[in-house]
């Protein structure tokens, strides 16, 4: 199993504040080696990976590895967010897991549809929220194979630009 040597960024856009709070704090519990930066809405998110407004300096707003949507957020809601990620050929290979209170069917239909990777309904609990992120984490930065690009292995790409010479 490969082990990423840098720090990978998780995006989450949710208006929440005590959502916020209990994601960041279960990622901190399950030792993964991410930075998480989040937004309160839809039109927050799309300035973050256009690197627009306030999130110009790539420093403070690194590209994601992956997005975590909230479904009910202001200004811009997460089923249009998700489209405009998705059908933008520079956003639309960073993986998109719907994190949401929703359970309901249209909801799960219609985001696979628009291009989601994962529905997750937010646990109740915040045991089982730790290990959701756990699992995030183990599947998505250790076992799949993403571009390079959304994981900020520059050892990685170094070697795999220098191997193809």
């Amino acid at each position: 199993m490969k082990v990423r040597r840098t720090m990978v960024t998780i995006l989450m856009a949710d208006d929440d504040d005590d959502d916020s709070i209990l994601v960041q704090e279960a990622l901190r519990e399950s030792q993964l080696s991410i930075e998480l930066c989040i937004v309160k809405n839809g039109e927050d998110l799309m300035d973050y990976l256009h690197n627009r407004g306030r999130y110009t300096d790539k420093n403070i707003a690194p590209r994601p590895g992956l997005i975590l949507l909230d479904l009910n957020m202001p200004k811009k809601n997460g089923i249009e967010v998700l489209k405009d990620i998705k059908n933008d050929p520079n956003l639309r290979r960073i993986p998109v897991i719907v994190l949401t209170t929703s359970e309901a069917q249209g909801d799960i239909y219609h985001t696979y549809d628009l291009g989601a990777n994962s529905f997750i309904v937010k646990p109740e609990k915040f045991a089982c929220l730790v290990d959701v992120m756990k699992t995030i984490g183990k599947y998505w930065f250790e076992i799949v194979e993403l571009p390079l690009e959304l994981v900020g292995d520059e050892n990685e790409q170094n070697l795999n630009q220098s191997s193809s010479n």
